[in-house]
């Protein structure tokens, strides 16, 4: 029985992922602002309730939740999109709002688990919009390419924990529907692309991930790892 650890499990791929590892026969640790219900009687099922905004409190506030584990792998999931716009149009608030739950969120939980458990490989969820730089995906892009430098940073300085940033591929995701359903395909380009893709549901992701993950452990820790180029 694995220890696994995922953040942002309340709807989509971290929601999939519990289930899939839950069904695995693992104990699933989980952090994020919703509880799914589907879990409330597994026994293998341990929810700890906090909001990432609010990472100046991060480090502290999890530590009793993880202290003393052993995991064998953490995904750090949770993350937003923010605002489909051209930099121009985006406050500078917005940005640093997407930048906190999709870079220091993970920084300040990185940190507490060095601190105090012992973790064996780190997934990022990451995003091809961390290099293809498309118009309109500017906070979001920003977000994912410091993700995938944060996580490269701590390759060099915690030898001991495997890293990858991944991008997953499209996901049918509530995220991925408001671009689909809201956002302008004429005005940016990259959304027409998305609409035309391949989606995945979130249960056929995870299943794919659960398998790929392991294969991770292959290449350089820190590097960055389209599951579409594998």
């Amino acid at each position: 029985m694995r220890n696994i650890l995922i953040t942002g499990i309340g709807s989509g791929l971290g929601e999939a992922l519990a289930k899939e590892y839950l069904n695995l026969g693992d104990k699933v640790f989980a952090i994020g602002r919703t509880f799914p219900k589907q879990f409330d009687h597994n026994p293998h099922f341990f929810f700890f309730p906090y909001d990432l905004s609010k990472t100046f409190m991060i480090n502290s506030e999890i530590k009793p939740f993880i202290e003393g584990h052993t995991f064998d792998l953490v995904i750090l999931n949770a993350g937003i999109l923010g605002e489909i716009n051209t930099l121009d149009k985006l406050d500078l608030e917005d940005i640093k709002e997407v930048m906190e739950i999709n870079v220091w969120a993970n920084k300040e939980i990185i940190d507490s688990l060095s601190q105090n458990s012992t973790v064996k490989q780190i997934v990022g969820i990451s995003s091809g919009a961390a290099i293809n730089a498309s118009k309109g995906w500017a906070a979001y892009t920003l977000s994912k390419a410091g993700l995938n430098t944060l996580l490269k940073l701590y390759a060099h300085e915690l030898p001991n924990i495997h890293f990858t940033a991944l991008a997953p591929g499209i996901i049918d995701t509530p995220m991925v529907r408001h671009i689909i359903n809201k956002v302008d395909d004429t005005q940016f380009p990259s959304a027409k692309k998305l609409k035309n893709s391949y989606i995945q549901t979130p249960t056929q992701a995870a299943k794919f991930l659960q398998m790929t993950f392991p294969k991770l452990l292959e290449s350089e820790s820190g590097s960055f790892v389209d599951i579409r180029e594998m």
